[in-house]
């Protein structure tokens, strides 16, 4: 039923990116990721479960039969975070999104075509869609119809980027950051640090590859990551737990890591320094913040962030809106499409069994209820009445599953 399928999202429109941190999922690893999501799928007794973190987003797309509640919401929360602020339970209703049935799939279509993102058009959030499908899918937390619904965001999402003008002149988080760095107007063999090397320091890696800078030190929990992305730069790949100890100074510090608590603390931005009181550049991309506010309100710093990124992005967002109606008509059609695309997932599912019992019954005719009969043929003819009975076995396997797929479209 269409109806199973639920979504709990807190998003940029409702809350300040900064706490959207409190509602993710805190995990070291994958490993650590996939046995928190699957406490919280068998805790809440999900049928599916799709687990999407960005940086202006965090969304739970589920199935189940149960109603959401504000009582269902709250434990929901207290168990992805159990600190969840006090004052923020309290207000869960004013800054936590609920959307069931067909509104929860339309909110996944809004979301893969970008028009529900911080900035609209930016493609990257159907790449971070995917990559999440792909996990969630892989570690067995999705089935079937999330499948079945993440596939008809995809394909409506192309739609819309192919015929509208949505995308045109795409700008992302990253690269207004980038535009903000340009206009410090560091010079191409400025030091750069980079700290982090997943998703959104791989796009801050081309935005610096195509601006040329040549000196780039990548520093990750992980050296292969880091590696991978310094040998496109050019540039050199340390272990994250080696920064304290890095003596080279720095220009530019970027910093995007999924850690949840402040990476770069006073104490470490002051090493980093090593008495140079020239003003740096700093951004953090991260969400929670990655830089302690300390290290802002004590240095001098040009301090560029997620948060005050908001504006920057109102002022490219004019152009893309007027394409918005358009983009909500396609989406329209395809959401349109997907109950009888549900349907039939169904009736195929609840069909499963016909070959193994159209098998069962040819092997009970042919060993039990005919079987003496069978007995008496010659090589040849027993030949022939086997491949009889294989073509008329596939071909009975095939009738129910066309029928089935008619009486969908006919009833569309």
């Amino acid at each position: 039923m269409l109806a199973n399928y639920k979504i709990l999202t807190v998003t940029h429109k409702l809350t300040q990116l900064r706490e959207i941190g409190d509602f993710v999922v805190k995990a070291e690893d994958g490993d650590e990721l996939k046995s928190r999501l699957e406490e919280i799928r068998d805790q809440f007794q999900l049928d599916e479960l799709l687990y999407l973190p960005t940086c202006n987003r965090v969304m739970y797309f589920f199935i189940t039969g149960q109603s959401i509640t504000p009582s269902f919401i709250a434990r929901f929360f207290q168990s992805v975070n159990p600190g969840l602020p006090a004052e923020t339970l309290r207000h869960l209703e004013d800054v936590v999104q609920c959307l069931e049935g067909e509104a929860a799939l339309e909110h996944l279509l809004d979301v893969s075509a970008s028009i529900d993102s911080l900035v609209i058009g930016e493609r990257q959030i159907l790449r971070q869609l995917r990559e999440s499908f792909g996990q969630c899918w892989k570690w067995g937390l999705s089935g079937d119809f999330i499948r079945l619904a993440f596939q008809q965001a995809v394909v409506a999402a192309k739609a819309v980027y192919s015929n509208t003008r949505i995308g045109e002149k795409p700008v992302s988080v990253v690269s207004l950051a980038i535009q903000q760095l340009m206009k410090a107007n560091l010079n191409r063999h400025a030091r750069i640090l980079l700290i982090g090397a997943g998703q959104t320091n791989q796009l801050v890696g081309k935005f610096l590859l195509k601006h040329a800078f040549s000196n780039v030190t990548v520093f990750n929990r992980t050296l292969g990551k880091a590696g991978q992305l310094a040998g496109m730069l050019k540039g050199k790949a340390q272990l994250l737990d080696s920064l304290p100890a890095y003596t080279e100074g720095f220009d530019c510090l970027i910093v995007c890591t999924g850690a949840t608590n402040a990476v770069i603390t006073p104490e470490l931005y002051a090493a980093l320094l090593q008495g140079d009181k020239s003003q740096k550049v700093v951004i953090d991309l991260a969400v929670p913040h990655n830089v302690s506010e300390a290290v802002v309100e004590d240095n001098d710093v040009n301090y560029i962030e997620v948060e005050g990124l908001r504006q920057l992005a109102k002022a490219n967002l004019a152009f893309r809106e007027q394409e918005i109606e358009e983009a909500r008509n396609i989406l329209k059609e395809y959401l349109k499409e997907f109950p009888a695309l549900h349907k039939q997932r169904q009736i195929e599912l609840a069909m499963r069994r016909v070959p193994t019992e159209i098998k069962a019954v040819k092997h009970k005719a042919i060993n039990e209820v005919f079987r003496k009969e069978v007995e008496m043929l010659d090589g040849e003819a027993r030949e022939l009445m086997e491949r009889m009975m294989a073509y008329m076995e596939k071909k009975c396997i095939g009738i129910p599953m066309k029928a089935a797929r008619e009486a969908v479209l006919a009833g569309k």
